[in-house]
């Protein structure tokens, strides 16, 4: 562990940048200010001392990162070509939140550049970044200097939670104006290309490049295989330990949709948190996008600290800044996002042997339901020849693949529900796979109009799917009845259907966390029971 030394910056104080330059000249890293956020820096020159960066922060080796420049003079010995659009980018916004991606110089190692022919580069604005680069005498490489997928620091305090005894030295400069990362704008191709954005909005970079273009993974996913060109394109970045859902419709409808919600937080918009029923972080004003790019990592971390599960984010505008900051929580959320002004989804589950089929098609046939089925969706994404179906094989044996290249589900069953550890492993590989396929049929249904849906699976709480819906119904019934109903329904001896039933939640499990409790076996009459998901419904849209 590093012996992490903290310095105030202070302009005049010549005697601890003459320090910290040495620091970073010796190879060493230090965490430091910039108008944007504060970054992990070391000398851009030096391999070795880049590659310390990637161990502190537990970043992947493939995430290139940015040099940053205390003078335009220094600009020629970072890249080996320095186009005319450059210079204007630069007369016009440097130093300022803008990097600038150019063909690589000689100099910079594959450690910044991640084995990419180009570099990015930027020159900062604050004064405390660039008098460093000064006293370093030469130009820095430096990413958020936070740990790897965590929110960005916005103040030193978080930069000490994060990197106090992993770098040698952090510069307390004050919280950070702008709060995002730099807009990153690609100049090595024919056209100019959007990969980040940040401080610097599309339509600034518009007013001196003309049109351009915006990368596909600024607002969706990476595809498979491909390389991120850019720093803060990987799938889930920025994320506090709580899942964070991004909710997207009016506030009303977000209300509702967050009302009586347990072990979750909102992040809102100024003066919206009072009217919720919930624990909440305002980031800004609604139509203000640069105070919610100022806020919004700062609320990442203190959602950590609140110790919530769920984070609820109101969905902010994509107009300027604002395409930074819906950027950030896209990544943060790992691109989950519901439409509040879509349906109303109504999750359903139940142990084996609950009955829960039934009661399914009782409550779409009696109220109209358009139905999502997870179990249905499990059997389509483990199909012959999908990429889900490998994975399982890779996990459970290749044995579990029949000859008709078909899923052998009752070995995989019998194998995945031996033990705890088998089964939470069966549902990191097809859980994810099956929430989205979920959300793509709930918009499927928007969009024809439906204004419910069931959502119908047997493991929601264990996939935190119910984190998707309105509310939740759980139907339960005694482990004898559920026994003896699986053994007739699947014609399995006791001990399998014993194993079956302790590879599910306990009954204490559904009835903590569902909404609707559904006594689903005598005495209980089921229409007296239905009763209480209509009461439901109509408490949620009061």
């Amino acid at each position: 562990m590093a012996e992490t030394k903290l310095f105030k910056y202070e302009p005049s104080d010549s005697e601890s940048l003459a320090a910290v330059g040495a620091i970073l000249r010796d190879g060493g890293i230090v965490g430091i200010p910039t108008e944007t956020v504060y970054g992990l820096a070391a000398n851009a020159f030096d391999g070795n001392a880049v590659a310390k960066i990637f161990k502190a922060k537990g970043r992947p080796q493939d995430n290139p990162l940015i040099v940053h420049i205390s003078d335009i003079s220094q600009l020629g010995s970072v890249v080996s070509e320095i186009p005319d659009s450059a210079y204007a980018l630069a007369e016009k916004y440097w130093p300022g939140p803008l990097s600038i991606i150019m063909p690589k110089g000689e100099r910079i190692p594959d450690e910044v550049s991640c084995g990419l022919d180009t570099v990015a580069v930027r020159m900062p604005s604050h004064p405390a970044a660039r008098d460093i680069i000064s006293a370093a005498g030469v130009p820095l490489a430096a990413p958020s200097a936070n740990l790897s997928g965590s929110p960005s620091p916005t103040t030193a305090q978080h930069v000490i939670d994060d990197m106090w005894g992993r770098a040698d030295a952090i510069v307390d400069g004050g919280m950070c104006d702008v709060g995002v990362e730099s807009t990153v704008v690609s100049l090595a191709s024919d056209k100019p290309r959007l990969l980040r954005p940040g401080g610097i909005s599309l339509e600034q970079l518009e007013s001196v490049l003309g049109d351009v273009e915006v990368d596909r993974a600024v607002l969706a996913e990476l595809e498979p295989g491909q390389k991120a060109a850019s720093p803060g394109m990987k799938y889930k970045h920025y994320s506090p330990k709580a899942r964070v859902i991004i909710l997207k419709g009016s506030f009303e409808n977000y209300r509702r949709f967050v009302k009586g919600k347990k072990d979750c937080a909102s992040l809102c918009f100024d003066g919206e948190g009072d009217k919720l029923d919930i624990p909440f972080i305002e980031i800004g004003s609604e139509h203000d996008s640069s105070a919610q790019a100022h806020l919004i990592f700062d609320a990442l971390r203190r959602l950590d600290e609140m110790g919530v599960q769920t984070a609820y984010a109101r969905c902010p505008d994509t107009d300027g800044v604002g395409l930074a900051v819906i950027n950030r929580l896209l990544r943060a959320a790992a691109f989950t996002v519901l439409d509040v002004d879509g349906v109303m989804v109504i999750g359903l589950t139940g142990a084996t042997g609950s009955g829960k089929s039934s009661i399914a098609k009782m409550l779409c046939e009696k109220f109209d339901l358009a139905h999502i089925d997870c179990d249905e969706i499990a059997r389509e994404i483990t199909a012959a020849g999908s990429p889900v179906l490998s994975q399982l094989a890779q996990a459970f044996g290749d044995d579990i693949i029949r000859d008709d290249m078909s899923l052998d589900r009752a070995l995989l069953a019998s194998r995945a529900f031996a033990s705890e550890k088998s089964t939470r492993l069966l549902n990191s590989i097809t859980h994810p796979v099956i929430t989205s396929k979920a959300l793509a049929k709930a918009k499927d249904f928007t969009r024809e109009g439906k204004t419910a849906v069931l959502l119908d699976g047997a493991a929601i709480f264990e996939s935190k799917i119910d984190k998707l819906c309105d509310f939740t119904v759980a139907v339960t019934a005694p482990e004898d009845v559920r026994k003896s109903r699986i053994m007739e329904r699947d014609s399995l001896t006791v001990e399998k259907a014993e194993e079956r039933i302790g590879a599910q939640l306990p009954d204490d499990e559904y009835k903590r966390n569902a909404d609707v409790i559904i006594k689903n076996y005598p005495p209980y009459n089921i229409e007296t029971e239905i009763q209480k998901i209509i009461e439901k419904y109509e408490e949620k849209i009061k």
